[in-house]
């Protein structure tokens, strides 16, 4: 699709046909579809009120909730790009992704707008923009090669920067997603998003509401009121990274929640131990997929029954199944160089990806990196498709451990000892050494090192860690990511590290 692309005739299809249903509920309440796009459709005027050119980036800094929404739609009725600002951003990395970007407008509210006109942003404050008559609006078609959205990496490896995004990809993504959902959505669903709406939750917003149905937007975990709405059968879809179905099955305890429809999950592999304790407190409905910046959700697909089937057998599997490509989605293995340090595992190589729906290319240090036309995305991540088509991650080649002359993986250890240690977290690390060359080294939560000792015994010789040590937290960014380097940080912040053939971590005075 490279024509032009009317939004407003969308959207104004979606505000009369659904006008009296509701739209998104948050803590304030719930909005019609009929106020919400008049909302979209007054921070669509005042954004073009403000000079944004088309395809101009522009900022939008909201917690979860129907402004958020609104904003969202708003910019893009606008013909501006979505500059998707994550509200739980440093201001080092506010500022920075506000200069990748070249940001000099941001949508946002009144409590967050002085975080943003410190910068030096204009701001237009949702609160202070009057609703509009969506048909009477004025807002141009948008060429579909022009820019839409902005979203900016996790920013594990390094600063953040910001993968752009076409219109005509955007609204591929809408339609490829809206046809890999297990089912249609339609009046009486509802779908509960607590993750930020700069990442996923903003493409999982848009394809619900094409079909009419409600979302559940909420800023953060909150267990209690998520088991809650669950229970009462208010939702009965969820998007949970496992780290946040993690922290709602610590307070499930034995009670079993029959309400739920799916559970959609990604962002990070998902243990055998928590899926099955998912499936005790909700059943066989968890849905997985693999997605990145880089290219729409989803790349890849495993539908409940198929996931089921994957954790069915008792033990940890050694890799993350994610599924089967979906439509408009080619995937390619591609051998890595020795020198790479990638492990020497038959059939794994780095993960790449064509899409009809991906980036058109990124913006860093201020300057656009156009991707070469039906070129493929590498990934970084390590992976392999297996006999039956389904492709399996491994790790992230960044992440590659060289220990002792072999290269190693974190998720290849942390595998065998994350069910030992359940329902305690685990993550492995290295740490710098002269001897060893890099330190393979254990992070755990919520439990004592002396618990993985058995488990550690029964790895072969060179994976096993060397030092195991406990924090109170594993960092994690926004997504539910491992920042592994963080974690790095904080071991050697607290510890001293004592290098030989049998290192030590001595506890800094």
């Amino acid at each position: 699709m490279t024509g032009a692309i009317s939004w407003k005739s969308e959207f104004l299809s979606l505000s009369r046909r659904f006008a009296r249903r509701v739209a998104v509920v948050d803590r304030d309440g719930s909005i019609t579809y009929g106020d919400l796009f008049a909302h979209a459709a007054g921070i669509g005027a005042a954004v073009r009120a403000s000079g944004a050119a088309a395809g101009e980036p522009v900022g939008t800094f909201l917690p979860n909730g129907r402004g958020a929404v609104a904003a969202c739609l708003g910019v893009t009725l606008a013909g501006v790009a979505d500059a998707r600002l994550n509200v739980a951003l440093s201001t080092g990395d506010l500022a920075h992704c506000m200069e990748t970007a070249g940001v000099r407008t941001v949508v946002t509210n009144a409590e967050l707008a002085p975080a943003v006109t410190r910068l030096g942003a204009r701001v237009i404050e949702i609160e202070y923009v009057a609703l509009a008559d969506l048909a009477r609006c004025d807002f141009p078609d948008v060429a579909g090669d022009s820019w839409a959205c902005l979203i900016f990496t996790s920013g594990t490896t390094g600063r953040p920067k910001a993968i752009v995004h076409s219109q005509a990809g955007r609204w591929t993504a809408n339609v490829l997603l809206r046809s890999a959902l297990p089912h249609a959505p339609g009046a009486g669903d509802n779908l509960l998003l607590v993750t930020p709406f700069s990442h996923g939750a903003a493409l999982m917003t848009h394809a619900y509401l094409d079909g009419g149905a409600t979302l559940t937007l909420l800023p953060g975990v909150d267990a209690e009121r998520v088991l809650e709405l669950i229970e009462r059968r208010e939702v009965n879809q969820v998007f949970a990274p496992p780290t946040v179905l993690a922290k709602l099955l610590a307070s499930v305890g034995d009670r079993h929640y029959p309400g739920l429809e799916t559970i959609f999950t990604g962002t990070s592999p998902l243990s055998a131990e928590l899926y099955r304790r998912a499936k005790r407190a909700f059943g066989p409905i968890i849905r997985v997929t693999y997605g990145k910046s880089e290219v729409w959700n989803p790349i890849t697909v495993l539908a409940p029954a198929e996931t089921d089937a994957w954790y069915g057998e008792s033990g940890e599997p050694q890799s993350t199944c994610v599924g089967w490509p979906a439509a408009g989605v080619e995937l390619a293995i591609v051998p890595v160089e020795a020198e790479q340090g990638a492990p020497e595992a038959r059939g794994v190589g780095v993960v790449q990806i064509r899409a009809q729906h991906m980036a058109i290319g990124h913006v860093a240090n201020g300057r656009f990196v156009a991707d070469p036309p039906g070129a493929f995305h590498d990934t970084g991540d390590l992976g392999f498709i297996d006999d039956v088509g389904r492709l399996h991650l491994s790790g992230r080649l960044a992440d590659v451990i060289k220990s002792g002359g072999y290269r190693l993986l974190p998720e290849e250890i942390e595998a065998p000892l994350r069910e030992a240690i359940a329902p305690a977290e685990i993550a492995i690390i290295s740490l710098p050494s002269n001897y060893w060359g890099e330190i393979v080294t254990a992070v755990v939560v919520g439990a004592e090192p002396l618990a993985l000792a058995d488990a550690i015994s029964r790895l072969t010789s060179y994976k096993r860690p060397r030092l195991v040590v406990a924090l109170e937290e594993i960092p994690r960014n926004s997504i539910g990511k491992v920042e592994r380097r963080r974690a790095r940080e904080l071991v050697l912040a607290r510890y001293a590290l004592e290098d030989g053939p049998y290192p030590l971590l001595v506890p800094r005075s």
